[in-house]
């Protein structure tokens, strides 16, 4: 029997994922090792709004931020969904 995940804890599955698409990423986008990549899944109840949306945002050593939303959640995107995201121009 599986362990449950603890609350606000990642599933070994997703933290996986999660660190395949950083990588990814850094390779598509050409980072340093000190640029931080992050990428969140989160739930939205405003109008007008996806249900979930993932966010990837990147904080890059020379103060530049990016940052890109698909309207997924974190267990439906493939690498190719990703690639397509990253080529098109940050939404910040």
């Amino acid at each position: 029997m599986p362990t449950p995940a603890l609350p606000g804890r990642a599933s070994p599955q997703t933290t996986a994922r999660l660190t395949a698409m950083k990588a990814q990423a850094r390779r598509q986008l050409g980072l340093d090792e000190q640029d931080i990549v992050v990428i969140r899944q989160l739930d939205c109840s405003e109008p007008g709004c996806p249900p979930v949306e993932t966010v990837v945002a990147v904080l890059a050593v020379d103060s530049t931020s990016r940052r890109w939303a698909l309207h997924h959640p974190v267990a439906d995107i493939t690498p190719d969904l990703l690639a397509e995201a990253l080529a098109a121009p940050p939404t910040i």
